[in-house]
């Protein structure tokens, strides 16, 4: 373990002691107690990152029984969580567009449509990311494409750290990865887990569609602001993108016609989505996951050495750890006492509590995992929302996951800010200056549209 994070581990642990030797205060029984230690344990080494995120959970998931918060074979079972399946299941998919080779086509064939200008060719940068991270987890379109606006920054002879088109190109692909991944539920595994979350606690669930339909206007306007903004503050230096696009042209013509393989992953991941789209509701999303992914195995399209190679079992461990969280929370008692101890007495109407949780997961997902930043925030918000009278719980998953997903400031807020700016084409002054105006129009829309949207559509 690295010496720089092991005070913060021994912080943890000390926490926790002093949480679980303490005499219970009025009102919150020695179980949730338990729980409220494990919870601060988890807060402390998920926002420093002490230990790595899926340690933390499996902690979690060890701890509860052991401290008597659960007992075992409910903080067990509770990874069993159909959640956690229908992340395997998009990650399966995800594992086999990019084996294939189906992603890098679909991104390229994207790309070639916005090569005209430096304006376009930052469009379909953005667009391009913002489309895939639609069907793939955010991270894994910042990677692929990584390599594709690296060698167009090379071809144009962009200057690092110094080349205002340089910053734009790279900035607008962490930010396009980072607004198209909140589209839906396939964009990063904190939506699904907030979905969960939501079934563990009331019974109910956000389809695939009601979803998009939510989260499209803030996606729209996002992308728009994106646009422009980078253009204005990153004005750009050059007016010709020739090699560019002589470079885009040339890797399509490598690529030749679109393989069997590649035929067969596209057939399988459309009928998937359309699935998802018609039948996700009466089926469940999870089933259909699984029958998506199991079908590229029957067809020949995916082997079992490309989901080692790339699904993301950590993450996967991960979610199982924060659902035992939240549902320990939730069963003790615990999420309700510290609702009342700490906010019982403010006077907060629906818009009012929105915002202010709202505001809390944006802040935190600029510092540490979204996904741990649902794993710990959601619940608080549910016991809150319970206690204002017409505040649903569907808005509750939308306040907290979706501010969650939009890290537009630092790198460590998101693993697509991270790859961007392992580039070195621009400074964390330039990230940060441009990111905080992102992160207050990210808010500002999203007020917005749950004032008035979301009331028209029936969210809340």
């Amino acid at each position: 373990m690295p010496k720089i994070k092991t005070p913060f581990f021994i912080l943890a642990i000390i926490v926790t002691v002093f949480i679980l030797v303490s005499p219970p205060p009025e009102g919150l029984s020695q179980e949730g107690q338990a729980a409220i230690a494990v919870f601060a344990m988890c807060f402390i080494l998920w926002t420093t990152g002490a230990l790595p995120l899926s340690v933390t959970s499996l902690l979690a998931i060890a701890l509860l029984p052991l401290f008597g918060a659960l007992e075992a074979r409910t903080a067990f079972s509770l990874f069993g969580n159909s959640a956690v399946f229908f992340i395997l299941g998009a990650f399966m998919l995800a594992a086999a567009m990019m084996s294939s080779g189906l992603s890098v086509r679909v991104s390229l064939l994207f790309l070639r449509r916005f090569e005209g200008s430096p304006k376009m060719l930052i469009s379909g940068i953005l667009l391009s990311c913002a489309f895939m991270a639609m069907w793939m987890p955010a991270h894994a379109v910042a990677a692929l494409m990584f390599p594709i606006v690296l060698e167009i920054a090379l071809a144009l002879d962009l200057e690092p750290r110094f080349s205002n088109y340089g910053k734009a190109l790279f900035l607008s692909m962490a930010w396009g990865c980072v607004i198209g991944g909140v589209l839906t539920l396939l964009g990063g595994a904190r939506n699904p887990l907030a979905i969960a979350l939501l079934g563990e606690k009331y019974g109910l669930t956000i389809g695939f569609t009601r979803w998009i339909l939510a989260v499209f206007p803030i996606s729209a306007v996002l992308l728009v602001v994106v646009h422009l903004l980078v253009f204005k503050v990153f004005a750009p230096e050059i007016d010709n993108v020739r090699p560019a696009r002589e470079l885009i042209e040339r890797k399509v013509r490598d690529l030749g016609p679109m393989s069997g393989r590649e035929k067969k992953v596209l057939v399988v991941m459309l009928s998937t989505i359309l699935a998802w789209i018609f039948l996700g509701e009466k089926m469940g999303l999870a089933p259909i996951a699984i029958l998506g992914s199991s079908t590229l195995f029957v067809v020949g399209a995916m082997s079992w050495n490309d989901v080692e190679k790339y699904v993301n079992w950590g993450v996967i461990l991960m979610y199982g750890g924060a659902i035992a969280l939240a549902a320990a929370l939730e069963l003790t008692g615990a999420a309700k006492w510290m609702v009342t101890s700490l906010l019982g007495a403010l006077p907060l109407d629906p818009f009012t509590l929105i915002a202010f949780v709202a505001v809390v997961s944006m802040i935190l997902t600029e510092a540490m995992s979204n996904a741990a930043v649902v794993a710990l925030v959601l619940p608080i918000a549910f016991e809150l929302g319970d206690t204002v009278p017409g505040t649903s719980p569907l808005v509750m998953v939308f306040a907290v996951a979706l501010p969650a997903g939009l890290a537009f400031s630092l790198p460590i807020g998101t693993p697509p800010n991270a790859i961007a700016y392992s580039a070195r084409y621009h400074r964390l002054r330039d990230s940060v200056r441009v990111g905080v105006i992102m992160n207050l129009t990210a808010l500002t829309t999203f007020l917005v549209i749950a004032k008035y949207y979301w009331k028209w559509i029936g969210v809340y």
